[in-house]
């Protein structure tokens, strides 16, 4: 006799087939089917979007120690802030030293500016008083009797200017008079002394914007100082001329005659200039 099967086994047997069928088909519901291994995280934006900021590479920051002075040695540190001392203390003496002069030189000429009389010498004595002045027209008409060759003497308000150029007088960057300086100073005065004898005379020297190529130097000042007191040296010893109508004038680069632009301006902005006052000296020497 055939045995009918209880509903439990029924219900056992359809979920058998059921589970054999999806295993089959492959089904995607299917409860023991393992999901497929992950792929690589891929953190890189898509073209055109910025990348987050805490996902950018971080780069390195090196503070740098401060500096170790454990192997100085004291002495030597004492001995450096001691010349630096000294040093200053030079040179803030040579800066009062030039604004004195400065100071004087600028009194002088504005004497000489306000009362049309040469500047007291600033070598010697001091010049002596003026016995007598040349009026301007004569000294005008005098200068054409200058025979200076190469040389171009001119009329400037009451005085006759004799630019001498510094590079046929001196060394160049220094204050020593070439052999042909000397001749030429002798010619010129000469012809000074033969057309304005007893006149007063400044002695001015003047430089282009260069910077100094000597290191002898501290500035311009003190080189045309220099070479107007050379060219007085020479002057009052080998020449007519005497002490006490002559005087020196430093103006270093301030005065160019013309722009010093070009070669040519700077070589004539480099000279000396003699300088001849209307004002005569009441004694020879």
């Amino acid at each position: 006799m055939r045995r009918t099967p209880s509903a439990t086994e029924a219900i056992t047997v359809r979920l058998g087939v059921s589970l054999a069928a999806s295993l089959l088909a492959g089904c995607v519901n299917n409860p023991f089917k393992t999901a497929p291994p992950a792929g690589p995280l891929i953190l890189e934006p898509p073209p055109g979007v910025a990348a987050p900021a805490h996902t950018l590479p971080q780069a390195a920051v090196t503070i740098a120690a401060p500096p170790s002075y454990a192997d100085v040695d004291g002495q030597q540190l004492e001995a450096a802030l001691v010349r630096s001392r000294q040093e200053s203390q030079l040179m803030q003496d040579e800066i009062a030293a030039l604004r004195d002069q400065l100071a004087s030189t600028s009194s002088q000429l504005s004497q000489v500016r306000s009362a049309g009389m040469p500047p007291t010498s600033t070598t010697g004595g001091g010049a002596p008083g003026a016995a007598a002045s040349t009026p301007a027209a004569t000294m005008q008409s005098a200068v054409t009797q200058l025979k200076l060759a190469e040389l171009e003497p001119r009329f400037d308000g009451a005085v006759v200017r004799i630019d001498v150029p510094a590079d046929r007088l001196f060394d160049v960057g220094t204050a020593n008079l070439l052999p042909g300086g000397v001749a030429l100073l002798t010619q010129v005065a000469g012809e000074v002394e033969r057309v304005y004898p007893g006149h007063f005379i400044g002695i001015e020297g003047h430089l282009d914007s260069e910077p100094l190529q000597s290191g002898t130097w501290a500035s311009a000042h003190q080189l045309t100082a220099a070479r107007a007191a050379a060219v007085f040296d020479f002057l009052t010893t080998r020449t007519p001329l005497k002490e006490g109508q002559l005087f020196i004038v430093a103006h270093g680069a301030n005065h160019p005659l013309v722009s010093n632009a070009t070669a040519a301006g700077r070589t004539r902005n480099r000279r000396v200039e003699l300088v001849i006052y209307p004002e005569r000296t009441t004694k020879d020497g």
